[in-house]
């Protein structure tokens, strides 16, 4: 197993997310953004997806603010990804919460997101290769509805991943 850990705040970030995923970058590749805008320590996967799209990145995206994929409807959505794109990588992006001093990290790995974990909710794993985010803090106890949580660090930490992806493409 293979795993990129960088702080968004680097200067490389983008560049070690797309060298990273360009093995995994291919036009049948599919991306999955999960989380939802009603939180915002949980918009980080509809952020990256809005930000792809509103860049007509090529490869499909499922899971923007306007159409999120979460807890309420991800079994299906999956189903339906894969029963449409049967033989794609599918790349799975989400918020997630770890260690106070990891928050603003972002982890890249060649393994599948585990949605829901960190808030005790059993969801089917998500991708082939994963991206998340740590947004806050496991000793929360409020978890992902923490006021602690700025959508400046949320938002910042989108662009770079949407930045990575589309480099990542482009190499």
């Amino acid at each position: 197993m293979q795993k990129l850990k960088i702080n968004y705040n680097s200067n490389s970030a983008s560049m070690k997310i797309a060298e990273f995923l360009k093995k995994y970058i291919k036009p049948q590749t599919i991306i999955v953004c999960i989380g939802t805008d009603k939180c915002i320590g949980d918009c980080l996967g509809p952020l990256v997806g809005t930000l792809l799209k509103e860049n007509s990145f090529p490869i499909p995206i499922y899971g923007t603010l306007a159409d999120p994929i979460h807890a309420l409807n991800l079994e299906k959505s999956i189903y339906e990804i894969k029963r449409i794109y049967p033989y794609s990588t599918i790349i799975g992006i989400d918020a997630c919460l770890g260690d106070a001093n990891s928050i603003g990290e972002i982890h890249v790995r060649d393994f599948p997101i585990h949605p829901g974990k960190g808030v005790g909710k059993m969801l089917p794993d998500v991708g082939d290769v994963s991206i998340i985010g740590i947004i806050d803090s496991s000793d929360n106890s409020e978890f992902f509805t923490s006021r602690s949580i700025r959508l400046n660090l949320i938002f910042e930490m989108a662009k770079v991943i949407s930045n990575g992806l589309i480099q990542s493409y482009s190499k």
